[in-house]
């Protein structure tokens, strides 16, 4: 019984330390689907609203604001296509690419950098080269478009190299350039003149993605590992009882032992004629 309790105790703790992971793994999907759904609120207000100055919502020195995401905004100025950055891994819809930064010098004489659009991917499956990117309309340009913050990383995801990057962060990309860009950047949905090649950045589903499913699966799970070592502990005490109950009946079938019969005179009793017992007598 003292191996059964241990490893009772032993599945026990493995189930409680399993059971508490999982809980709050569900726990965190529950706080994503939050995010989400403060975000869509967000982003259909934003949507409502009616366009802005870009200088309304972005300012200098200051950090894009959650609440100053997804505001359209109109900006005027030129681009610098000299320090454009390609920034790779992203996806629309179903295919992937990458999406185009390129710095937009306002008419203030600050500069903002603008996400000018998605490009696919080559047949082979490669990103195009920085060189064969469409170029942006030459001259001034007016770009409506929503506010993004920046995208935070390691170095290496950041901080372009060779005009490319992993991540959208205008503070990285500014220092690279030697400027110093205004923080945040403006994902394009039209501008005048128009530019070709390219595909605006659409604004996301509103929907709340899987976030709720996943946390109800982790909840489940963690039902099931709770219900299962139950389960294991009376399988296991159902076990002990049919083995003791199979000893108890070899125990009583097995037949009783039998002694020596009582003698007299090396005669068992049970032999000896009245006769022999009536001399004895006599």
């Amino acid at each position: 019984m003292r191996k059964l309790w241990l490893r009772w105790i032993g599945l026990a703790l493995f189930v409680v330390v399993l059971s508490g992971v999982m809980i709050r793994l569900g726990q965190w999907q529950i706080h994503r689907l939050e995010g989400r759904r403060e975000a869509n609120a967000t982003i259909r207000v934003h949507r409502a609203q009616a366009v802005q100055d870009w200088t309304a919502v972005m300012s200098p020195g200051t950090a894009v604001s959650g609440d100053d995401q997804w505001k359209r905004v109109r900006v005027t100025g030129r681009y610098d296509v000299s320090h454009q950055v390609q920034v790779r891994y992203r996806k629309v819809g179903d295919q992937q690419g990458s999406e185009i930064l390129t710095p937009l010098r306002a008419a203030d004489g600050r500069t903002v950098l603008v996400d000018r659009g998605f490009i696919g991917r080559k047949d082979d499956g490669t990103d195009p080269d920085i060189t064969d990117i469409p170029a942006p309309p030459s001259g001034q340009v007016t770009v409506v478009g929503y506010v993004k913050g920046n995208e935070n990383g390691k170095d290496t995801a950041v901080v372009p190299v060779d005009g490319r990057a992993r991540l959208i962060n205008s503070d990285s990309f500014g220092k690279v350039a030697g400027a110093g860009y205004v923080n945040g950047y403006i994902v394009l949905m039209s501008s005048t003149p128009g530019q070709t090649g390219m595909t605006p950045v659409p604004f996301p589903e509103l929907d709340e993605g899987p976030h709720l499913s996943y946390a109800v699966q982790w909840f489940c799970f963690t039902a099931i590992a709770v219900g299962g070592l139950f389960i294991l502990i009376r399988g296991d005490i159902k076990d002990r009882r049919k083995r003791r109950d199979r000893a108890e009946k070899r125990h009583r079938a097995r037949p009783a032992p039998v002694g020596k019969p009582a003698t007299r005179g090396g005669v068992p009793i049970d032999q000896l004629t009245d006769a022999t017992t009536d001399q004895e007598r006599h």
